[in-house]
């Protein structure tokens, strides 16, 4: 019998676990540490659903949050954005995407008029929204790779 990998039925081998975790190495965009975590709760299953499942929410959730924060850029409201920095810093800290965790805690920063580390106050609407903006392409283009490199991985790339 052909040795299993990724997607296929049965018990994946010891070489398709070292293939499949190749596949994943993305740089410094994803902490190996907790995404083998998130893997573990497969418990074996080869389908992966589980962990599948919690990427693909967590992608189709980013999407409609990098909308919201267009219109909240475009509306220039703060509060919003610094929230819905908050929410997506959050949900990809748990899957360890740490480029994205990282760009959206900087919006979180500046929609609470603070600096990119929340180190500083920095009262002035216009240099936190032109933070927001420059940190907003920054964020979605981070998002865009690891988007790659984890539908790649669950074979649908």
């Amino acid at each position: 019998m052909a040795s299993h990998s990724r997607g296929t039925t049965g018990p994946p081998d010891d070489k398709a676990e070292a293939g499949s975790a190749r596949a994943l190495d993305d740089g410094d965009r994803i902490d190996r540490t907790i995404f083998d975590q998130i893997l573990e709760m497969d418990d074996g299953d080869p389908t992966q659903e589980f962990s599948k499942g919690l990427v693909y929410d967590f992608l189709e959730q980013a999407e409609a949050t990098f909308t919201n924060m267009d219109k909240s850029l475009a509306d220039r409201d703060l509060e919003q954005l610094s929230h819905l920095g908050h929410f997506l810093k959050g949900s990809s800290a748990t899957l360890g995407l740490t480029k994205v965790k990282d760009e959206c805690e900087k919006i979180q920063n500046f929609g609470s008029h603070r600096n990119a580390t929340g180190s500083k106050a920095e009262p002035d609407d216009d240099v936190c929204l032109d933070c927001i903006r420059s940190t907003l392409v920054v964020v979605k283009r981070e998002y865009g790779e690891v988007e790659k490199t984890l539908r790649a991985y669950y074979h649908d790339a």
